[in-house]
């Protein structure tokens, strides 16, 4: 999994490439980390390289959406693949996060 984040004013950019899986969620979650610090930032998650998500990278994704509402700011998922969205509909992930 590759994470890129880059910071565009009141907004961070935030591009996934590949797997979110077992072997790499804490490093996913490490990656982030200084996302789930911020006040009132607005995170936009660019899914167009994302193959894959498992229940370790829900839960990362959960902490990020949880993290940035406590602080005011808002979270969207966007350019996710119709098999990595059919896992967040069946997980009620979807009625969660903004997915676009």
């Amino acid at each position: 999994m590759k994470v890129t984040i880059n910071k565009q004013n009141e907004k961070t950019l935030v591009t996934l490439e590949g797997r979110v899986d077992s072997t790499n969620a804490e490093q996913f979650q490490q990656d982030i980390a200084p996302l789930m610090e911020g006040d009132g930032s607005d995170i936009d998650i660019d899914c167009t390289g994302m193959t894959y998500t498992s229940s370790q990278g829900l839960r990362v994704f959960l902490l990020l959406q949880k993290s940035v509402m406590a602080h005011q700011g808002t979270m969207v998922m966007r350019n996710m693949d119709s098999r990595v969205k059919e896992v967040f509909d069946i997980t009620g992930f979807s009625n969660i996060i903004t997915i676009l």
